[in-house]
């Protein structure tokens, strides 16, 4: 029996990429159905985060063309891993498996075929991953292989040249609904989902139009919130680094000891100055570091909603059962 799919969209902004968005998906649900991949009971949802320009008027006029293209309107912007995430629990229990995708087209929607064989082969996850970065600027892909490598190092894990195009299938949607965090990195939380996973690689096209959502700044907030919601290691090197610079100021202690013992006079004014300014930029680094920390800690205690869904345009038919 063929699955039903609901294919996930975030969406922010993107009123000039959507019409051809949802050309070419029409276009791949029509062969996939007739091809007997997917159920005719499969829909795409896009999620609208907050969008101040037209992306939810076209996604009104998207579903009245086709029921096909449903989509929900978050009351605010809250973030593209919480409009995905909110997408994602919409669809569980409608459908049978969730492909997850940025609305740009730069991920090959060709390869959605692949994703559906191997979910059929009993994987419960299957992650997109990108070939080569030849689309890239050599900044872009110098900074984006340096992510995923610091990622690792400090022990979150993440699957290389993965961002979010993936397939999730009943027991692994059931299994995110489970993660209650509010922050939120979804690139750390499915890999800790378990369950059979494979992967499908592709090749990544450039934006078709508008405005890349993830700068270098959004990058490196992304992999703060990846590295502090899933490891504890920079606390740890905090920790280490205060040990190392104890050690070295006793050997100076000792040194200078020996020093007046022997009578030998020096000037170490600048030495002073630089030690209590590398010391300061320390100190004052760790206790960002722990704020960081703290702060996530408070954001979780309070147990706020992630999301407000301020619309809502489904036409899901019978419901499934996970």
């Amino acid at each position: 029996m063929s699955p039903v799919l609901f294919v996930v969209i975030p969406c922010y902004n993107e009123e000039a990429v959507l019409p051809e968005t949802r050309k070419r998906l029409a276009d791949k649900l029509d062969r996939m159905t007739k091809g007997g991949v997917i159920s005719p009971d499969s829909r795409v949802l896009m999620v609208d985060d907050g969008s101040r320009d037209k992306t939810w008027q076209l996604i009104e006029d998207f579903y009245q063309q086709d029921k096909r293209f449903g989509g929900i309107k978050l009351a605010h912007n809250r973030g593209h891993q919480h409009a995905l995430l909110a997408g994602l629990m919409t669809a569980n229990g409608h459908c049978d498996c969730a492909i997850s995708m940025d609305a740009d087209l730069q991920d090959d929607i060709e390869v959605m075929d692949q994703f559906i064989q191997k979910y059929q082969e009993g994987c419960e996850v299957v992650y997109g991953v990108r070939k080569k970065r030849t689309t890239d600027t050599a900044f872009k892909r110098n900074t984006a292989q340096a992510f995923y490598k610091f990622m690792n190092k400090m022990g979150a894990k993440v699957v290389y040249n993965h961002a979010d195009y993936r397939l999730l299938g009943s027991r692994a949607l059931e299994a995110l609904s489970e993660y209650r965090e509010v922050n939120l990195f979804l690139r750390g939380i499915v890999p800790d989902i378990g369950y059979k996973t494979a992967v499908v690689y592709y090749d990544r096209a450039e934006r078709f139009a508008g405005e890349s959502k993830y700068p270098l700044s959004k990058m490196i907030g992304l992999a703060v919130d990846g590295i502090t919601s899933f490891s504890i290691r920079p606390l740890e090197t905090i920790v280490k680094a205060g040990a190392l610079i104890s050690f070295l100021c006793i050997l100076a202690l000792i040194a200078s000891l020996i020093l007046a013992i022997c009578h030998v006079g020096f000037s170490g004014w600048m030495a002073l100055v630089a030690s209590i300014w590398l010391i300061g930029g320390i100190v004052m680094t760790s206790v960002g570091i722990v704020g960081i920390y703290v702060g996530k800690a408070y954001g979780e205690s309070k147990h706020r909603p992630r999301w407000h869904i301020e619309e809502q345009l489904l036409d899901t038919g019978e419901e499934k059962n996970s």
